[in-house]
């Protein structure tokens, strides 16, 4: 609804740097059509002043003369022909937006987040690995970690037969443990204090 002789926001012309207002806009707009380059520069110094006074938080920067004329420049809309004191051609970059940050793809070499990537690059090594000794300590520490994890992510808990069957999934089948003869160390789930971040106890007096 459109009423004679009332102003609204929403029909004004969208103001470049909101914070110092319209009738700053205003000036800025009249300094451009100022015809000589004198007079320009002098309404451009009154027109930085006014803009200093409107936002003073802007002193918080070290370099706030150079953001008040870089300010002026985008309200002018490169329209301003003056002896710029400040170089300018860097103004426009404090309206650009930064680009939206990508998500993190899923990673096709793990499959399940309890297990981590290292433990999928170990995963890929037992592949390869000749039968021996070597192979069934790598074995036996993955499968523990394997416990730990399961663990860790299931409050407490981890059924050994999922993971005999994780394990010889992820290594297509190469790694089968056989459960009735298979020993799992014993996995101390008890939090520690490194970092500060546990409580420590009352001593007693």
């Amino acid at each position: 609804m459109n009423i004679k002789g009332l102003d609204y926001n929403t029909q004004r012309e969208k103001l470049m740097m909101p914070e110092y207002g319209r009738e700053i806009q205003k000036m800025v707009d009249l300094a451009i059509s100022l015809p000589t380059k004198e007079e320009r520069n002098s309404c451009a110094e009154a027109i930085i002043q006014q803009m200093e006074s409107k936002n003073p938080q802007v002193k918080d920067s070290t370099d706030y003369m150079q953001t008040l004329w870089d300010h002026l420049y985008i309200m002018s809309r490169r329209q301003l022909d003056i002896d710029w004191p400040y170089d300018v051609s860097e103004a426009e970059n404090i309206m650009s937006k930064p680009q939206p940050l990508k998500h993190a793809q899923t990673d096709a070499t793990m499959p399940v987040r309890h297990y981590g990537r290292l433990m999928m690059r170990v995963f890929e090594q037992l592949k390869t690995m000749p039968a021996g000794e070597e192979r069934d300590e790598l074995v036996r520490k993955t499968a523990n970690q394997m416990k730990r994890d399961l663990m860790t992510w299931g409050h407490g808990s981890a059924d050994d037969e999922k993971i005999a069957d994780d394990l010889a999934r992820y290594t297509d089948g190469k790694i089968q443990i056989d459960l009735q003869s298979f020993q799992f160390g014993n996995i101390d789930m008890t939090p520690t204090n490194e970092g500060g971040g546990g409580k420590k106890g009352k001593r007693k007096k």
